[in-house]
């Protein structure tokens, strides 16, 4: 029996996805689940600030923060997709490489912030890649992770895992996320959830922290990394 190789076998899948994901994440980015995560980063993060989008896909979203004023780098681990990315972006607007989210190739202390959506659970081992971020963050640098959440279908990725086999996603949910956070020493400093039409009907101003979560489709987190981590 062959030994599974996880990081060929997610490149060659997303290499396969990567016509189809670009026009479903334009339409992420611009008005879908995505669309209110560049201006909560800005909330946190000034302009001119140097930002890795790790697991940028397409570069949709690289594209975002670059037009808001950002200094950006894309890392992927599918070759289609950063060719994708370079098709979306001017010659100038973003720098792409190749890399994996655990070991994404740059120099400790690179970035300012890090953007990761829907690509931490994209791993073959979340912590691995938190450790990863927090390596290559500065000090004081800050981390906006989107994950997502119970209610989201792409979560069937991570089902076969219940039977022992080896799979391309490993969802987590957000409050294992935090936790997790909290054990590399970061800091939360704001949060959001994504809703689904039918949650979005409910009053969900007065449900507790948890509830809200578990509701979700997707929850960002932003998390200052303090200097002594």
């Amino acid at each position: 029996m062959g030994t599974y190789d996880w990081k060929t076998a997610s490149e060659k899948q997303w290499d396969g996805m990567a016509e189809s994901w670009n026009s479903r994440s334009i339409g992420m980015w611009e008005s879908g689940s995505r669309k209110d995560i560049v201006p909560f980063i800005k909330e946190f993060i000034p302009a001119g600030s140097t930002i890795c989008d790790l697991g940028c896909g397409s570069g949709v979203g690289s594209l975002k923060l670059a037009e808001a004023g950002y200094s950006v780098t894309g890392i992927d681990l599918s070759e289609e997709m950063l060719e994708k990315a370079r098709q979306n972006t001017s010659e100038g607007q973003c720098v792409f490489v190749k890399g994996n989210l655990a070991e994404c190739g740059r120099p400790e202390n690179s970035f300012d912030a890090v953007m990761a959506i829907n690509s931490i659970e994209w791993s073959n081992s979340p912590y691995e890649s938190l450790k990863e971020v927090t390596r290559i963050l500065k000090p004081g640098g800050f981390a906006c992770i989107g994950i997502l959440g119970p209610t989201a279908g792409p979560r069937i990725n991570s089902f076969q895992r219940l039977y022992g086999e080896e799979v391309l996603c490993n969802t987590i949910m957000p409050w294992e996320l935090e936790r997790l956070a909290g054990k590399n020493g970061w800091e939360k400093i704001g949060e959001f959830g994504v809703y689904k039409k039918a949650a979005e009907q409910l009053s969900l101003g007065s449900l507790p922290l948890e509830l809200k979560q578990a509701l979700s489709f997707m929850w960002v987190f932003m998390f200052e990394v303090p200097e002594t981590a």
